[in-house]
């Protein structure tokens, strides 16, 4: 029972959050401002309304995306930290579709979606191509695609049929793009940008699920993630796997970035910096476990917290915290094979 608790992922990932908080509350009394105060908005911020959970399902939508993104790339052992790009030209086609395409909703909203998702399949398929047939790294590459996908989009962004005068950002994205709920549902929930991306976002992770968990492909994913040198001898094409993981791994990512367009957004943006949705991404998975429907879970915390966070300047508390918060959740995840190594063996000496 005592080897179980110690082994056991959830623990951690608690644990990490609590010492996350307490590092949070340590700079905020150094910054002479309330943890309790601090905390305490941040909770009411998230909890108080129903309209308060919308947002923090609306923040969250594309977050689940990406860290399903990243997670499903884990699995199959492989690092994909180019969930930011993929998410940048996702959002930037699925823009450019809403716009310049003028058909009805019921064929305007599935064709952006699926230009999105193919958009990042197609970014993160590129940089498999390189992997397999010249060997490149492929977290050089993805860093590389990062910067080519920021700057690519501010260029589009800027085009005279795309860019919106007198702003920096593009037309919004026609109405029947939106995948906005319905007037009266908006009215019921007061939450002028709640959308369906996050009923999506779940369908996604419970199809992810199964096709790690439950089809042969997920196996052979995963067999190839966990020894590639095993999974050569059983038969399994190794080049083939990594094509695949990375595809669906961007189409993930490039899903979130359409979402995001076509949800909250409205229009894309020029980028003064990296958004950072693919690098929240990874924080989502080490948070889930790199499990799918843990994902969900904390993609709702990590929306709740970025939603949350912009209401601590109505307590002088400044909106970074949450960023110290979640690195500080990450870094504590990220050592605990470590720690977990380290209690286990003395579990083992003190049963001697």
């Amino acid at each position: 029972m005592k080897q179980k608790i110690l082994k056991s992922n959830l623990i951690f990932t608690l644990l990490s959050i609590v010492i996350g908080f307490i590092i949070g509350a340590i700079f905020l009394v150094v910054a002479k401002i309330s943890p309790a105060e601090a905390y305490g908005k941040l909770w009411h911020s998230v909890m108080d309304k129903p309209k308060y959970w919308m947002w923090t399902f609306t923040y969250a939508s594309p977050l689940i995306f990406t860290g399903l993104s990243v997670a499903f790339s884990f699995r199959t052992g492989i690092f994909n930290i180019g969930a930011e790009g993929q998410f940048v030209v996702g959002s930037l086609a699925a823009c450019v579709v809403g716009i310049l395409v003028d058909v009805p909703a019921y064929i305007h909203v599935p064709l952006c979606i699926l230009v999105g998702a193919l958009a990042g399949f197609f970014w993160s398929f590129l940089v498999a191509m390189m992997k397999i047939k010249r060997g490149i790294h492929e977290v050089l590459s993805f860093i590389m695609f990062n910067w080519i996908a920021f700057y690519l989009s501010n260029y589009v962004v800027n085009l005279r049929a795309i860019h919106k005068p007198s702003s920096e950002a593009t037309k919004d994205v026609m109405d029947s793009a939106r995948i906005l709920f319905p007037k009266s549902l908006l009215k019921l929930v007061e939450c002028k940008a709640a959308n369906w991306g996050f009923v999506m976002a779940i369908v996604a992770a419970i199809i992810i699920w199964v096709i790690i968990e439950k089809t042969t492909l997920g196996y052979k994913l995963k067999a190839v993630g966990s020894n590639n040198s095993a999974a050569l001898y059983a038969g399994i094409n190794s080049d083939r796997s990594v094509l695949t993981a990375l595809g669906i791994s961007g189409a993930l990512a490039g899903l979130g970035g359409a979402v995001q367009v076509l949800g909250m957004a409205g229009r894309l943006s020029q980028f003064a910096g990296q958004e950072g949705y693919g690098f929240d991404g990874i924080t989502v998975a080490l948070i889930g476990g790199s499990n799918p429907i843990g994902c969900i879970f904390s993609g709702i915390f990590y929306g709740a917290m970025k939603y949350g966070g912009t209401k601590l300047t109505m307590v002088h508390a400044p909106s970074e915290v949450v960023n110290i918060i979640m690195g500080c959740i990450v870094l504590c995840i990220a050592i605990s094979p470590g720690i977990k190594m380290a209690l286990s063996r003395l579990g083992k000496k003190g049963g001697k």
